[in-house]
């Protein structure tokens, strides 16, 4: 008796998945790091809020919102064309997952939608024609500015960097809202600090719980470590206290560039 499972098997393994789409779009901007401006996790001090503007995806759990903007930032900012991209809207669906539980039309009126609210926030501008849609980065503060890549010389230019195989290898696909943020909360940071739950509202704009859920989902995927420290405390019946400081795991952190082979003959 015929079956059509082998034709169906074909077709899935034929069909881009949402990691492939991501692959193809870092492949192409040819870069072992994503850079993206500190200031979009926390304010630098001094400011009237010390809140960034991760704040609003994590209190309007808009998870969709941040991993397309995260997308966004590692497709545009080599610069290869003016800080754009264009793409189907199919395609910016499929980038976003969105594809996978809704219809075509759907998923495309989904992915418009997010990118909307991208713009809402002025960390975008994005345009559209027929199918297609432009996106172009601003600068990552929600200023509105115009976007140019952080080079690290100023305080409003420091950056932290993501490795392009945190989306290659699918390390966000396990992620839910507070562990993605956090994961940019840590990497904002020096190795082995410490993120007091107490001072998350005050530091970045959402709840102790929230912080505390997504510093144990980062630990529990592998992709931040955790130590006890422990520090002199002369008033404290013990004479110390004890902290938790996290860091980055090895396959999270930023990777090196290659060698060139002329300087690795030299």
């Amino acid at each position: 008796m015929k079956t059509t499972a082998p034709v169906k098997r074909d077709i899935q393994e034929t069909t881009a998945t949402g990691r492939d789409t991501r692959t193809a779009v870092l492949t192409r901007s040819i870069r072992a790091n994503v850079p993206l401006r500190k200031t979009f996790v926390q304010a630098n001090k001094g400011a009237a809020s010390r809140h960034g503007p991760l704040k609003d995806f994590v209190t309007g759990r808009d998870l969709r919102g941040l991993k397309a903007y995260l997308i966004i930032v590692a497709a545009c900012s080599n610069g290869d064309n003016g800080w754009s991209t264009t793409h189907d809207s199919a395609v910016w669906a499929r980038l976003m997952d969105i594809h996978e539980t809704a219809t075509d039309q759907s998923a495309r009126t989904g992915a418009w939608r997010a990118l909307r609210r991208l713009q809402a926030r002025k960390l975008i501008e994005c345009s559209r024609s027929g199918t297609m849609i432009t996106v172009t980065l601003l600068r990552e503060d929600g200023s509105g500015k115009p976007y140019d890549r952080p080079v690290g010389d100023t305080e409003e230019n420091r950056f932290l960097q993501i490795p392009t195989t945190f989306w290659t290898l699918g390390r966000d696909e396990n992620l839910d809202l507070p562990g993605l943020a956090l994961f940019l909360v840590v990497a904002r940071e020096k190795n082995w600090s410490t993120f007091p739950a107490e001072k998350a509202p005050e530091w970045y704009g959402w709840s102790p719980d929230t912080h505390e859920r997504g510093l144990k989902k980062l630990v529990a995927l592998g992709l931040v470590e955790r130590r006890e420290h422990r520090t002199k405390a002369p008033l404290s019946p013990l004479g110390f206290t004890m902290v938790h400081q996290y860091q980055r795991t090895a396959i999270t952190r930023p990777r090196k560039p290659r060698k060139t082979a002329a300087a690795a003959g030299r």
